[in-house]
């Protein structure tokens, strides 16, 4: 079937979200770096201490590869078959346009600059180019990787051909960006000196709509605005102390995640257990703790929230909405810890000792608290409204749910209920994952049926389209794919 150009639209931004998730991931590794060597240094960012100092650079030196992490993420992570000729490609448009842009090359084809150009084209390298690059360098790669050349140029066929075609394309973005870029990087700026500007408003406007966007996957993008350096606001990036910090502002698009992530979220996990029916209690004690646990300590929250995003919408606005009084008290009060992946405890503990996280102790107080409205809200309304969260569906569904076995690590069990509910290998045309999701292509969706395969123990099947099909796993998703992989040949 044909999707619409709003429906293609929302694919290629879906795609764009999970690309995000691989150069993100590397973020721990410098979170933990720059953590213990500003604990052993506290006053001079490594300017004191030998081992201070090499952890800090070492730190810094992946923060500050951002741009490119995000062009060789992206062109890999969009790319059709994720290979590393796309990878390659990503890191050559990046190359080329950021050569061709900098200050020195960019007077060269323009003449003198003046101070607002030179500004603009000074600050070539960041992540929304990186983004750009990994982008052109996917399509490229989309296009081109099976493209067979004359006898005399085979050798550059297919996927060779690949990184040379992203270069002629970089040459021609690079060509209009050599005019238009000043105006875009204003805009940009516009854009970030406003939002600053709205304070703890702003900071809560972000955090209801990064809730909201998680049902379609966009959030990640979203995210990259406020954390990175796209619009001038870097706030995960000017926490850890590769940008220009704050004290008393940076921290604010991160901070009030922290009391929803480790305390809220839980509380509505114990909620649901609590109003779950007596027969399916065993159930929903696995799959609610494990989800529980995932929020507190790691801050991925997706298996909690998918487990009743579709089947109780209320509560999931009534989530995105304390989410914003969240970020917005923490903002107000100046309650501040930062994190390099989400906001889970070993973030947290992390952040301690970072000079821009202050009163962050108020933090957990506000989570206790966050913990048990979240409980007694969740509790009221599943009570009265009779919502069908986990463990109070009608009873066929329930007995469907019985057969969960994802609690028991036992993937390929998982793995073929799954595929026996996506309609059978013949059914499905493609299979990818990102953090916590699967996310699959079928011919016919009519063949594909969502009581089978929440049989498997998975908090949540989403159908962005007839021909898609995401099945949230949770952080046990790489595991169940590779099952999956082995059953599909």
């Amino acid at each position: 079937m044909t999707k619409t150009p709003l429906q293609r639209f929302g694919a290629l931004m879906q795609r764009l979200g999970k690309s995000l998730m691989l150069p993100v991931s590397v973020l721990p590794a410098a979170a933990i770096l720059l953590g213990v060597g500003y604990a052993i240094d506290p006053t001079g960012w490594g300017g004191n201490n030998v081992l201070a100092h090499f952890l800090v650079q070492a730190g810094d030196s992946i923060l500050g590869a951002i741009p490119i992490l995000f062009a060789v993420g992206v062109a890999f992570g969009m790319s059709k078959d994720q290979n590393g000729a796309a990878a390659l490609s990503g890191l050559v448009a990046f190359l080329v346009i950021t050569t061709l842009l900098s200050p020195g090359s960019a007077e060269g084809l323009r003449g003198e600059l003046s101070a607002e150009h030179a500004a603009a084209f000074g600050n070539i390298s960041n992540a929304f180019i990186g983004l750009l690059s990994g982008a052109v360098a996917a399509f490229a790669y989309n296009r081109f990787h099976k493209v067979e050349l004359p006898a005399a140029l085979a050798f550059f066929s297919g996927r060779r051909a690949v990184p040379i075609t992203t270069a002629f394309f970089m040459l021609i973005v690079s060509g209009v960006l050599l005019f238009v870029w000043p105006i875009v990087y204003a805009g940009l700026l516009t854009f970030g000196e406003w939002m600053v500007g709205l304070g703890p408003f702003g900071a809560a406007l972000y955090g209801f709509f990064n809730r909201l966007l998680i049902p379609l996957g966009l959030h990640h993008a979203l995210n990259s605005i406020f954390w990175f350096d796209f619009i001038g606001i870097n706030d995960l990036g000017n926490f850890w102390g590769a940008g220009d910090g704050v004290i008393g502002t940076t921290g604010m698009y991160m901070a009030g995640f922290f009391p929803v992530m480790m305390f809220g979220l839980p509380g509505a996990c114990l909620a649901m257990y609590v109003t779950a029916k007596s027969k399916a209690k065993k159930t929903v004690f696995g799959l609610m703790l494990a989800a529980a646990f995932a929020a507190f300590l790691t801050g991925v929250t997706e298996p909690v929230e998918f487990s009743f995003m579709f089947v109780a919408p209320v509560l999931y606005l009534v989530h995105a909405v304390l989410t914003a009084v969240s970020m917005f008290i923490a903002a107000s009060m100046q309650w501040f810890a930062g994190f390099a992946f989400s906001a889970g405890l070993i973030d947290y503990v992390l952040s301690i000792p970072i000079e821009f996280a202050i009163g962050q102790w108020w933090l957990l107080a506000l989570g206790v608290v966050y913990f048990f409205v979240y409980f007694g809200i969740f509790y009221l309304l599943i009570t009265k409204l009779n919502l069908k969260t986990p463990g109070r569906e009608d009873d066929d569904d329930l007995e469907a749910e019985q057969t969960a076995s994802l609690a028991n690590n036992d993937y390929t069990a998982v793995a073929a209920q799954i595929l026996e509910g996506l309609g059978g290998a013949g059914n499905v045309t493609s299979l990818d994952y990102c953090a916590t999701r699967l996310r699959v292509e079928v011919k016919d969706y009519l063949g594909v049926n969502e009581k089978a395969i929440k049989a498997a123990g998975v908090s949540g099947v989403i159908r962005p389209s007839k021909t898609s099909v995401q099945v949230i796993v949770g952080t046990k998703v790489q595991f169940v794919a590779d099952e999956l992989q082995k059953l599909l040949g």
